[in-house]
């Protein structure tokens, strides 16, 4: 049986053509022919040929495409990687800040108690010290009051309050 495709041991030329018959010698068996057909074997090898390197030239495309989707979706998962990285270093970051600023608010919440206590202590202290002051100060007036009844002149005479009152009669 002779071969209409040749072989990659025929052909001699200084190109790579592999890629062009790779798909050609996997196409279909061989046909036999005789030497009367073989005109039309050279029209139908010249046919094969552009169909078969159309048939490349698609393949070609397919395989760049397929490395350039390769190599996006490499890129799409390193930004995917990159982010979910700069998501864990804020997450962090926001739980450092997050462990000081509830710290501040527990020493800030301590110091206010206290302030609270300190004040309630001398609020009670200012209404212990001002009833003093307003006992001092009756004092004062009662025994002002004193020296000013000494030196009244009229001072034998008795003052009502101090009588017994008169017994009622019913």
């Amino acid at each position: 049986m002779l071969s209409t495709v040749p072989t990659m041991e025929s052909l001699e030329c200084d190109w790579d053509c592999s890629q062009l018959f790779s798909t050609i010698q996997s196409v279909g068996p061989a046909r036999s022919g005789s030497a009367s057909s073989e005109p039309n074997q050279t029209h139908s090898n010249s046919g094969l040929d552009e169909s078969n390197l159309k048939l490349s030239i698609i393949e070609e495309r397919k395989r760049r495409r397929m490395m350039s989707n390769r190599e996006s979706a490499r890129r799409s998962r390193m930004r995917k990687q990159k982010h979910l990285e700069n998501l864990r270093n804020l997450v962090n970051r926001l739980r450092i800040e997050n462990r000081e600023l509830t710290s501040r608010l527990g020493f800030l919440l301590y110091h206010c108690h206290r302030v609270r206590t300190d004040n309630d202590s001398l609020r009670s202290e200012y209404t212990v010290l001002r009833q003093k002051l307003s006992d001092i100060q009756q004092i004062l007036l009662f025994k002002q009051l004193q020296q000013f009844s000494s030196t009244w002149p009229y001072n034998n005479v008795p003052v009502m309050s101090e009588q017994t009152p008169p017994p009622l009669i019913i």
